[in-house]
């Protein structure tokens, strides 16, 4: 682990980037990607997961391997700017949004909104909205229901509920979006993993069998710690994001073989012997029980949502806390480390932790080769 992170640091020193960013592996991401192109389950198309890939570049980059032009998305801002991005580029909301938002993008925004955007819809009374917007807008909007397989999260949890609806003149619906990443957190004495997959399965083909053969063109399944995990069933398509970067709270099963292939660099200012305000003895008092480190450093930045990886060993302390100025760390009493090495952490998430920089530092080959921009918050 110290060797890769020595590469980085030093392809870092060569591109003069001397404050925090994200660092982007593409080598990884590659073998990320190749990893999923082998472990999708024949049929399944992959639509990508705009939050947690909040990157054209890289939205383009995964899309070109994929050959996909399927993208999730979750916030005007940014579905603005993937349309924009990629003229025929499909777009299926991941949540449902308030009809106001679906008004004012639809009012001030490109065709694109109403022939490529599916919206998602959750209950019969966002139904009823999304009717009265497409009349007052005297246009016809895409639409696909939100249906709950086990997460609980809300959407239509009956396929009863569905097959009584009367779809209002204007809408179009194209299917299902299905959730389930609450999969692999079932125990295994309710039976684990694999059946609440089944479930979920078995619960969305109930949906698709309550849609007429015409409303099944988007039939949406799965999250990056289940897409790979279905094999044959009624899906056409899963959503992946977060797998080709690899945040650490997707280390699951799932997702086994696959690499972190993002992590935050920041300078490392101070190196030293930390001590606590007041007296010195209630320094030494608390070292002695293990409390408070005997030796420490202090980062360029910090309070990141993201885990420290390097140097090996690297903390925070709950006694001095967290800073998004110069965050303290506590390190291992035998750690070699000076102001201007390199700290490294990993991202607990991708999406908006790949934002916060502006820029992404693509690392090939050894060597920092080019900077994606991020998307902006919006």
């Amino acid at each position: 682990m110290s060797a890769y992170f020595a590469e980085l640091s030093m392809a870092l020193k060569a591109a003069d980037v001397f404050r925090p960013c994200l660092v982007l592996d593409r080598d990884r991401l590659d073998a990320n990607i190749a990893l999923v192109k082998q472990r999708l389950a024949p049929g399944l198309a992959v639509r990508l997961v705009d939050k947690s890939l909040p990157c054209l570049p890289l939205l383009s980059h995964i899309a070109r391997v994929l050959g996909t032009n399927r993208f999730m998305t979750f916030h005007p801002p940014v579905t603005q700017a993937v349309l924009d991005a990629f003229p025929e580029g499909d777009l299926l909301y991941g949540k449902p949004m308030p009809a106001g938002a679906a008004r004012a993008a639809l009012s001030t925004s490109g065709a694109g909104w109403r022939s490529r955007v599916c919206w998602l819809i959750d209950t019969p009374e966002r139904l009823a909205e999304y009717g009265a917007l497409a009349a007052a807008l005297d246009t016809e909007l895409r639409f696909a229901f939100e249906v709950d397989v086990g997460l609980h999260r809300g959407g239509f949890s009956n396929p009863a509920e569905v097959k009584a609806l009367t779809i209002p003149k204007g809408l179009r619906c194209e299917g299902i979006m299905a959730y389930e990443p609450h999969a692999p957190e079932i125990p295994g004495l309710f039976g684990g993993a694999a059946k609440a997959l089944k479930q979920a399965s078995a619960k969305a083909a109930e949906f698709v069998a309550a849609l007429d053969p015409d409303q099944r063109r988007i039939l949406n399944i799965g999250g990056s710690r289940t897409a790979l995990l279905h094999g044959s069933g009624v899906a056409n398509e899963v959503s992946i994001g977060s797998a080709f970067v690899l945040p650490r709270d997707f280390d699951t099963p799932g997702l086994d073989g696959f690499q972190p292939a993002a992590f935050i660099a920041t300078p490392i200012l101070k190196a030293l012997d930390p001590v606590l305000p007041g007296p010195a003895a209630v320094s030494r008092a608390l070292q002695a029980l293990g409390l408070f480190p005997r030796k420490g450093c202090y980062l360029y930045g910090g309070k990141w949502m993201a885990a420290p990886v390097f140097p090996e060993g690297m903390k925070p302390n709950g006694l001095i806390g967290l800073s998004s100025n110069q965050q303290f760390m506590g390190l291992p009493a035998g750690a070699n480390v000076k102001p201007g090495d390199y700290a490294f952490l990993r991202p607990t998430q991708s999406e908006a932790v790949l934002q916060h920089f502006g820029s992404i530092a693509v690392f090939a080959g050894g060597s920092i080769v080019e900077f994606w921009p991020a998307l902006p918050m919006g």
